[in-house]
């Protein structure tokens, strides 16, 4: 019988069965799921799997599992560029009654900001952007081809990123194929698995530690005591840094060809049956201090939500601008009728497990933590239940404002849970809010 370690471990192998079973394994065990937390106040709707990046290896069912352990009230994964989590993390959320939901993050242009950094700083025009609340990994039509696309043309960007990578740290160089595609169970690779593929090739290439270090030292131009050498987080983000990123050796600017219209993206997210997210960085470039107009803009693409990273944007005890940029983009989601969806994303070596909403910065908005959460939750139950959610000729009949319906999908979100989603079915499109909360209750 295997040890809860080595459980763990298997949560993690490429192998979906192995990962599978090993859930199965876990919460089976009546000792186990006894030490288990109540569901409370927090939740982390933004962490990315090993399907893009996880830099704690996690895979969609270890998030799960981990959710449960940490007693999140809901989670999501919001992976790049794929819908590949989806099955397995809302499969392991049914096992868990642990509630779920699922996102996908881009690059995209705006061309309202076409000479503005907004959150991909230093590239003018170019925006991260998600959606959240997808239920089908594979959706037909338009948003199938576009999510086709949107994971060839990464690949493709990744295997030119690492041909100029190659020519700048020769003789550190990779093989896409045997060096890079290995790290990820789908073959969506990112910028970190490039970069941790590279310490790990400097370490094949440069067996003896001092001319490791005298390699990476003089290469990134970077102190090697400072590395975490031979493979660790602190040169894998130097290597980023250096060479990936803007000023670094194989990075090209981006332009207004280089990524889909951020109306596009949105188009997909609604089409796939999901709901668009501005997405929010920290208040500091020049499109974000106009949080009217980037509301605005947002809006008029589609957007119906707004994304926040919170730990980005304040430090414990300190009353200074970000704090004060967080403060305002709440405000304003909250005069928009925004639901706002938070999490730590956890695709980066110190990135929590969870935002602290207890802390005296984030406490003022649990509240619309949790009800962004839940919004987000009911949606993606009521998509699989009856085919109708937030956005749509169903919600625009039944609501005559936004704020009724936050507080529909806030009141069924909590109602709700996995275990109770086949209640929803006995009931249709033609059923009133009223009678979709009583069902559940």
């Amino acid at each position: 019988m295997k040890t809860t370690e080595e459980l763990y471990a298997d949560l993690d192998n490429f192998d979906a069965k192995v990962r599978a079973d090993a859930l199965e394994t876990l919460s089976a065990n009546e000792e186990l799921k006894a030490s288990l937390p109540a569901s409370g106040p927090i939740v982390n709707m933004h962490s990315h799997t090993f399907f893009s990046y996880n830099a704690y290896g996690y895979s969609p069912s270890h998030v799960a599992w981990m959710a449960k352990e940490k007693g999140f009230s809901v989670a999501a994964t919001v992976d790049f560029d794929v819908l590949d989590s989806l099955d397995e993390f809302t499969a392991a959320g049914r096992k868990l009654n642990l509630k779920t939901a699922v996102g996908v993050e881009s690059r995209v242009f705006v061309p309202e900001f076409a000479d503005a950094s907004i959150n991909s700083p230093g590239e003018p025009g170019i925006s991260y952007n998600m959606g959240i609340g997808f239920i089908n990994a594979s959706p037909g039509g338009w948003a199938g081809k576009y999510l086709k696309e949107m994971r060839e043309t990464a690949a493709h960007r990744n295997r030119e990123l690492v041909t100029r990578a190659n020519a700048f740290l020769s003789p550190v160089e990779l093989d896409y194929d045997a060096d890079v595609l290995p790290l990820t169970p789908s073959g969506n690779v990112t910028e970190r698995h490039i970069c941790l593929a590279y310490a790990r090739k400097g370490a094949e290439v440069f067996k003896d530690e001092q001319e490791l270090a005298l390699f990476w030292s003089e290469k990134l131009e970077t102190p090697a005591e400072s590395l975490e050498l031979p493979t660790g987080a602190a040169l894998q983000t130097v290597i980023r840094a250096k060479t990936m990123k803007q000023g670094g050796a194989a990075y090209v600017k981006p332009g207004k060809e280089s990524f889909p219209l951020m109306a596009d993206m949105n188009r997909f997210s609604i089409e796939a049956g999901a709901i668009p997210c501005l997405t929010w960085l920290d208040g500091t470039s020049e499109a974000e201090q106009d949080v009217d107009k980037l509301y605005d803009v947002n809006i008029a693409a589609g957007a119906a939500a707004i994304n926040i990273i919170p730990d980005r944007n304040f430090t414990a005890g300190v009353a200074d601008q970000k704090l004060s940029n967080l403060q305002a983009v709440i405000e304003k989601a909250r005069e928009c009728d925004f639901p706002v969806v938070v999490g730590t994303e956890m695709n980066s070596p110190g990135n929590k497990l969870v935002d602290d909403f207890a802390s005296a910065e984030l406490e003022p908005y649990r509240a619309d933590f949790l009800k962004g959460a839940h919004i987000v939750y009911a949606h993606s139950a009521l998509r699989r239940a009856l085919d109708v959610g937030y956005l749509g000729p169903w919600a625009d009949e039944k609501f005559s404002t936004v704020a009724d319906k936050n507080e529909f999908f806030d009141a069924l979100g909590q109602a709700l849970s996995p275990a109770t989603e086949s209640k929803l079915s006995s009931l249709s499109q033609n059923s009133t809010p009223t009678e979709m909360i009583k069902q559940v209750e």
